[in-house]
């Protein structure tokens, strides 16, 4: 199929949901550029769809937040957030965790969905939830005491505790 401005493959397919009828709109990339970020005289729900599709054809990151995000790595496998984006595949089931901010979006928009909802085998230890809680708090704890909130570091330790208490009597049955 053509582009309906120039002569170019279409590669983005639109449609418009305004009025009564559906209009289908096909662009090439840089024609879907030019009528996404044109202003749009029509109805709101035109310009919030062209604002939806605009916002996913732009970099949704700064190269310095990237660069950050990047040099974020894992305290139990050392697989950094870029070697994650390079290779496409995480280190432990504990980077699920470590990048979570990054990785919910991404699964949300893959999955339809970013929590487990299925079965789980039978091996799974049953506190793997408490342990990864633990990780996490112990991570946040180092990262309190090297940056001397020492107040903060004494509460993480508290709950770590707590978390130990309960989670001993459940190792020893």
């Amino acid at each position: 199929m053509k582009c309906q401005q120039c002569d170019k493959p279409a590669t983005f397919h639109i449609t418009e949901l305004t009025g009564g009828e559906p209009q289908e709109l096909h662009y090439c990339e840089e024609c879907a550029r030019e009528y996404l970020s044109q202003p749009d005289t029509e109805s709101e729900e035109s310009k919030s769809l062209a604002g939806a599709l605009a916002q996913q054809l732009k970099i949704g990151q700064t190269a310095e937040e990237l660069a950050r995000l990047d040099q974020q790595s894992c305290p139990i496998c050392g697989i950094t957030f870029y070697e994650f984006r390079n290779q496409g595949r995480l280190g432990c089931p504990h980077d699920y965790e470590c990048f979570a901010d990054e990785l919910d979006p991404l699964i949300s928009n893959i999955h339809g969905a970013n929590e487990h909802t299925g079965k789980r085998p039978s091996r799974l230890p049953k506190d793997s939830k408490a342990r990864t809680e633990l990780i996490r708090l112990r991570r946040q704890m180092k990262e309190a005491v090297d940056h001397e909130d020492y107040e903060t570091a004494s509460k993480l330790r508290d709950k770590i505790r707590e978390l130990e208490k309960s989670e001993s009597p459940q190792t020893e049955q």
